[in-house]
């Protein structure tokens, strides 16, 4: 059975986690065919919410097995969220099965512990400069993960000027790269919320 996935992001820089869904589903020798509509182009009712993307997608007669939900904690804790998709779930299309992916407190968090990668998409692979980069243990707990990260790239590009403004600017570009290139067996398997999201993945895939 090839395993039909829905998967719905927070924000359109956060669909490269479904290469990730599709590598953790081969770890498992689970054949998966994953979709993440974009649904931008929809007039979706104000705030984007998880129910307005669940019926939304529904709507448009698609079928699924699974559904994976990815909202940041922002800074309440995961039970909320964890909570409002499983309610949303409930409400919107009862009986689909469903994980949800709740970083801690963005998904920034996730991208801030690959030294090489960072330099990679900061655009100066051999830079030396100090990174200061958190320890795995401690990432969820930074109030800012995104500006962290914005200030890290801008660090390890070397960058000044007119092409420090330019590397910001392409900030949406970069994070998705890093998402891309983030390493499942790296130091992001040591958080919490990352580990979270793997084990509720590999009990679902394998519930079918």
């Amino acid at each position: 059975m090839t395993v039909r996935v829905l998967f719905l992001s927070e924000g359109s820089s956060d669909q490269g986690l479904v290469a990730h869904v599709e590598g953790i589903a081969a770890d498992q020798g689970v054949p998966v065919t994953v979709s993440a509509p974009d649904l931008r182009w929809l007039r979706l009712p104000a705030g984007h919410s998880v129910a307005d993307k669940l019926r939304t997608t529904r709507d448009l007669d698609g079928h699924y097995d699974l559904a994976v939900i990815q909202r940041d904690a922002d800074n309440g804790p995961p039970e909320v969220r964890r909570t409002e998709i499983a309610e949303a779930v409930r409400a919107e299309w009862p009986g689909l099965a469903h994980v949800p992916v709740v970083p801690v407190r963005m998904l920034e968090a996730w991208l801030l512990l690959d030294e090489q990668a960072i330099r990679e998409v900061a655009g100066n692979p051999r830079g030396r400069v100090p990174l200061d980069l958190p320890k795995p243990g401690a990432v969820e707990r930074i109030s800012d993960p995104k500006q962290r990260l914005k200030e890290t790239l801008a660090k390890a590009s070397g960058c000044k000027g007119r092409r420090l403004s330019e590397l910001h600017q392409r900030f949406p570009r970069n994070r998705h790269r890093l998402l891309g290139l983030l390493d499942r067996d790296g130091p992001v398997g040591e958080i919490p919320s990352w580990r979270t999201f793997v084990s509720d993945l590999t009990v679902a895939l394998n519930g079918f």
